[in-house]
């Protein structure tokens, strides 16, 4: 299962609202599909490991406020294996997903990724989800995307293509501020920083960088889908983004991406609440 913007931790850095909007907005299926349909289809797509790798965000939670993981020693081990549970997010996405999941398109998605061009695909895509080290997948696919480039090859089409297709409503950008935002507030909340900028200057400078970050997270985008998909064939790539782009599919994706975010955004607030016990001491 593809992933939004390819590399999740490396935007959630920069300093930077409203994904519950989204799913707000969301009108449930006239046919929801059943729980145990949606267990499998989590599988079969590989979401159930997008969905664990979010547990990886956690390491960069005391930079994003001004501290430093060191400080809290084996406590802070501890604290994101709790909060970050991966049988508590999945339970999450379930308990969402099966309130706003339609059994057509869950049926449409697992039919393609059940197939063998769609489980190679879900092989490497999972095993990329779990790297926690992303420099070398950036520095080699940015190199493949300068081959492109210099070749004319119709691969960097494909992979723009499918950045459109999977990201249709554009809601990777402001889905990333919006975590930061939750995260920074509920910190604040629970006394483990001191904001000096009301929520209304965090959000003008939020809003001054979107342009940056949007560039940076479709360039992090092609060069980690050039590493990921660096050995299926261009017939296979252009077979790939053909069936991100049906309707379905990206209504799959927009529902899928919405929940990823929104159980990230949760987490990292309940991060904050718990990192209260450990009181460091830091001002932002």
């Amino acid at each position: 299962m593809l992933h939004l913007s390819h590399s999740p931790r490396r935007h959630l850095l920069p300093l930077v609202i409203g994904l519950g909007l989204l799913l707000g907005a969301l009108v449930p299926p006239a046919q929801a599909a059943e729980r145990t349909r949606i267990q499998a289809f989590l599988s079969v797509t590989g979401f159930d490991v997008a969905l664990d790798s979010i547990t990886l965000s956690a390491s960069d939670a005391p930079a994003m406020l001004g501290l430093d993981a060191g400080r809290f020693g084996a406590d802070w081990t501890r604290l994101t294996k709790e909060v970050f549970d991966t049988e508590i997010m999945r339970e999450m996405a379930l308990d969402i997903l099966e309130n706003t999941l339609s059994s057509e398109a869950l049926g449409h998605a697992a039919e393609f990724y059940a197939s063998d061009l769609g489980q190679r695909l879900v092989e490497v895509e999972n095993a990329a989800h779990m790297e926690e080290d992303g420099s070398v997948k950036q520095t080699e696919g940015g190199a493949l995307i300068a081959q492109m480039l210099r070749e004319g090859s119709p691969r960097l089409e494909y992979f723009h293509r499918m950045q459109a297709a999977i990201d249709s409503a554009d809601v990777s950008v402001n889905a990333i501020q919006m975590i930061q935002m939750r995260f920074l507030m509920s910190a604040a909340a629970a006394g483990v920083i001191e904001l000096r900028l009301d929520p209304e200057d965090l959000q003008a400078m939020m809003d001054a960088q979107k342009g940056e970050l949007r560039r940076s997270v479709k360039q992090s985008g092609l060069a980690h889908a050039a590493w990921v998909y660096r050995d299926f064939s261009d017939a296979d790539i252009l077979a790939y983004t053909e069936a991100l782009e049906e309707p379905l599919m990206m209504e799959v994706y927009t529902l899928l991406n919405a929940v990823q975010y929104e159980i990230t955004a949760n987490r990292f607030e309940a991060l904050a609440a718990e990192m209260s016990e450990l009181r460091p001491e830091q001002d932002i």
